[in-house]
């Protein structure tokens, strides 16, 4: 293995650094701290999880700081080789766990107003609907469709991030966009997403179910994500008549005292919700939508997986 190949390796935490050396470290922080934001980027896209991704970014900046940085060639591609396979790793964890999850499970959102460590140069796969369509992906398909599509990486790159065959890679990012592309819509500019999403809001609390289903794309589908919390909804709904009958008989006591913050998450608008009192409901709501209406309208409920956009001004 030659110098380059190992500036692109895992690092081994097993090679003594030597002496802790300040000025070293220093500038081993330094190089860190420049790529960090593609780091972030990459492994939230891959995870779907602002927690899961800033504890993987952290073990990747242990695992630099144990390694012995004078083998290694290319920072910045050691440091996104390491993300993307501990990435691939968390995720097939990830996935166990998820198949005790309460209800339906649903992308962790991250407040995009101010962009902190998107790292995106592009923003693909980074919206809800993108996010939810690569859960579908194997985890070596997801990783190349990340690396290709948001961040542009060449066939060669990604071939030895994966420690795979160019053709081997190709493959992977053709089933990946064939996958994406078969099920997945032109989405709706921002600014006709918020026009939807505020129009949803003001139809939902008033209990308007003629206005409701024509907001609505024929499969349209409301999606509660509550890990079990009482009086959400444990399944999806699916259907204009069974969504919108669905939001009229809740219009009565989900909306009473119920407050709303306009955000920015995932690059798209969103509103937070939250109620005052000794047990505050505090969540999220977006949609999907296209030329041809709402898609899904996706309920962020669990407070665990959404502190990064609750939090008050």
């Amino acid at each position: 293995m030659n110098r380059d190949e190992r500036g692109q390796g895992m690092p081994d935490s097993s090679v003594d650094a030597g002496p802790l050396d300040t000025s070293d470290l220093e500038e081993a922080a330094a190089v860190f701290t420049g790529v960090r934001p593609r780091l972030f980027g990459i492994a939230y896209r891959m995870l779907s999880s602002v927690t899961e991704a800033e504890d993987l970014v952290q073990e990747v900046w242990l695992r630099w700081q144990a390694c012995d940085r004078t083998a290694v060639a290319s920072p910045a591609a050691f440091l996104a080789t390491t993300t993307t396979r501990l990435a691939i790793n968390v995720l097939a964890s990830a996935r166990v766990r998820r198949e005790t999850y309460v209800g339906p499970w649903l992308p962790e959102p991250v407040d995009t107003s101010a962009d902190p460590y998107l790292g995106a140069e592009r923003g693909e796969a980074l919206e809800f609907a993108a996010l939810l369509l690569m859960e579908k992906l194997s985890p070596n398909e997801r990783a190349a469709y990340v690396l290709r599509e948001a961040f542009d990486y060449s066939y060669p790159r990604i071939a030895d991030i994966l420690q795979a065959s160019e053709p081997t890679v190709r493959q992977l990012v053709s089933r990946a966009r064939k996958h994406m592309a078969a099920e997945r819509r032109t989405p709706a500019t921002a600014e006709k997403h918020r026009e939807l999403l505020a129009a949803f809001l003001g139809a939902a609390r008033s209990g308007d179910m003629t206005t409701l289903e024509r907001l609505f794309a024929p499969d349209v589908t409301t999606v509660s994500d509550g890990n079990g919390a009482v009086r959400i909804s444990r399944r999806p709904i699916g259907g204009i008549v069974r969504v919108a009958k669905f939001m009229v008989a809740v219009s009565g006591w989900f909306w009473d005292d119920l407050d709303i913050r306009w955000v920015t998450a995932n690059g798209q608008p969103a509103v937070v919700l939250w109620r005052g009192g000794p047990r505050p409901l505090r969540g999220m709501l977006t949609v999907t939508a296209s030329a041809e209406g709402i898609h899904q309208l996706l309920w962020m409920l669990n407070p665990d997986k959404i502190g990064a956009v609750t939090a008050e001004d």
